[in-house]
């Protein structure tokens, strides 16, 4: 497996990453009514990795914040990414960029476009990675919506396209997070996974977790 004993991994995104994390919280496993690494799959991942891999001492942090756009992340970079200096960072962000286009129209000013997006990913990405001493792992935004010719997955799909590209221009492990889902979807209705096609259940969140950790290497069987 590509992470190793003593690194520290950082996960940062929006409420599908933050699932409500507690505030000032140490990191480690959620006890109680301490979540620090939220409900959702940044907290499957660790109880997966803690469990498999007993022997690799690993710092998981979520740094997750609902409502956030790309541009969001990138005014509070220095102070949840690079402050925390990580050996790894996974990054998930662009479903409220789509989301605010349909559910505040009238509202351009939160809308962030496709080429925008990009930008700002990308310059985030190939500014950050050289000062990682692990690795960078991309997490395409998704719309848990089964029909393609949907408006909103339509879009989705677009900004999946962007985190594609940068991912290949940066030589990238890429979670498919929609195309996780989309697996899913040959056999469950959307419901019963997320009650608005975006926010899962623990059903969801297993899904992406299982979709990290394919990227880095993760092996069930290791003993």
């Amino acid at each position: 497996m590509k992470l190793q004993n003593g690194q520290r991994l950082v996960f940062i995104g929006d409420s599908v990453t933050d699932m409500g994390r507690t505030r000032g919280a140490q990191d480690g496993p959620s006890e109680g009514l301490f979540e620090p690494l939220g409900k959702g799959y940044v907290h499957v991942v660790s109880g997966l990795l803690n469990a498999v891999y007993p022997e690799l001492l690993l710092r998981i942090t979520n740094v997750g914040n609902s409502g956030n756009n790309v541009l969001d992340l990138k005014n509070r970079w220095q102070k949840d990414v690079l402050d925390l200096k990580p050996d790894w960072l996974s990054i998930m962000i662009g479903i409220n960029d789509v989301w605010r286009q349909f559910d505040s129209p009238q509202l351009p000013e939160q809308h962030v476009s496709p080429e925008l997006y990009e930008k700002t990913l990308g310059e985030l990405v190939s500014s950050t990675r050289p000062q990682l001493s692990g690795g960078l792992v991309l997490m395409t935004p998704y719309f848990i919506e089964p029909d393609r010719q949907d408006a909103m997955r339509r879009r989705m799909d677009e900004y999946g396209d962007v985190c594609r590209r940068i991912a290949a221009r940066e030589n990238l492990p890429l979670v498919d997070t929609q195309a996780a889902f989309d697996r899913v979807l040959k056999y469950r209705h959307s419901s019963y996974i997320t009650w608005d096609r975006v926010h899962p259940n623990i059903y969801g969140a297993t899904v992406l977790a299982r979709a990290f950790l394919e990227a880095v290497g993760f092996d069930y069987n290791h003993q």
